[in-house]
């Protein structure tokens, strides 16, 4: 308004920019409150009626024109205002609602369970949402530490409410199944009763028993996972027979799931993610490579590692996130050090 009021004093009473002063409320109405934008309105029916006597159009048809057309588009921009904060208001709610869902569906993993530290990330690929079709869960029970990496098939809403369905069948079955086979089973059995037959879910199933020195794993189509040792060295363990992913196993058959153990002594690690992290690319096409860059998680603090493995995946891939990426880090001290560990 005082760009118009400018150039109309500037240009002269015989030129007349009047009813451009209504981009001031136009405007107000867009970004304001309700009660700002009536007061823009006000102050832009004031200006209208003073530059009217300057340039001598109050009394024509023309300044009556102007004048009508400030006071209906501050009229609208009031209503505009509004209807908009009525809108921000409900979506407020919704999103806080969402968050409490998200807690809920993904809740925070304990920071330590026996001998081990537990550190995890997540970057959901939709924009402005925090959880999506990658899931995760670490349950202590009688039998261990387990663990579950997994990745549901598709995005969005369906994705997460599938998400939600494995891990609740999860938290009931892992304290009550006695070895991750049994558990793998039950898993595969909720799965395919509850979501229909178009969808499924690699996963990888991890225990950290009672045992000392060894971790178990149960692979169904899902990428493997990194161990580094103490000494630097990276290893992907592979599962003696590939199984199909959940929710398809029961239904297509193919090889049955055998679980593998590994060592795990203190001092090592153990990654297990999604496919958002094995599968980012570059701008020539290349996968992230993983493997070279396990070195970022020998960093102090475990969830510090993994955010700047995160970062590198980012650069990386310059900053697109195509797919949903979960990053879940177990690292194992010895009890005398978690003892003293913070």
């Amino acid at each position: 308004m005082a760009i118009v009021a400018t150039v109309d004093l500037t240009a002269g009473p015989e030129v007349g920019f009047l009813p451009l002063v209504s981009l001031g409320p136009a405007f107000a109405g867009l970004v304001g409150t309700w009660r700002r934008t009536a007061v823009i309105g006000a102050v832009a029916l004031l200006l209208c009626t003073a530059l009217g006597i300057y340039d001598g159009l109050l009394d024509s048809r023309r300044g009556y024109t102007a004048l009508a057309s400030v006071g209906g588009v501050t009229a609208a921009g009031v209503t505009a205002a509004v209807m908009r904060g009525r809108r921000e208001s409900e979506l407020a709610t919704m999103r806080s609602i969402a968050e409490v869902a998200q807690r809920v569906l993904l809740r925070p993993v304990p920071r330590t369970a026996g001998s081990l530290r537990i550190a995890v990330s997540y970057t959901s690929a939709v924009a402005d949402a925090r959880i999506g079709g990658d899931l995760y869960e670490v349950v202590a029970t009688p039998h261990g530490v387990r663990v579950i990496v997994g990745d549901v098939q598709g995005k969005g809403l369906a994705a997460v409410e599938s998400a939600a369905v494995v891990l609740g069948a999860f938290r009931e079955a892992a304290h009550d199944e006695p070895d991750l086979l049994a558990l793998g089973a039950r898993l595969d059995r909720s799965i395919s009763r509850d979501l229909n037959s178009e969808k499924f879910v690699t996963a990888v199933l991890a225990e950290v028993g009672p045992e000392e020195g060894r971790a178990v794993f149960l692979n169904y189509g899902h990428p493997p996972p990194l161990i580094l040792h103490r000494d630097g060295g990276v290893h992907f363990p592979q599962p003696p027979s590939y199984a199909l992913p959940l929710g398809l196993s029961g239904m297509h058959g193919g090889n049955n799931p055998q679980p593998f153990s590994v060592g795990f002594t203190p001092g090592e690690q153990i990654l297990l993610y999604t496919d958002g992290i094995s599968e980012a690319r570059d701008a020539d096409g290349s996968f992230y490579p993983l493997g070279d860059r396990a070195a970022l998680l020998r960093t102090a603090d475990a969830q510090n590692a993994l955010d700047l493995l995160r970062e590198d995946v980012a650069q990386h891939s310059d900053g697109l996130q195509h797919d949903d990426a979960a990053l879940l880090l177990l690292r194992y001290h010895a009890h005398t050090e978690a003892a003293g560990s913070p």
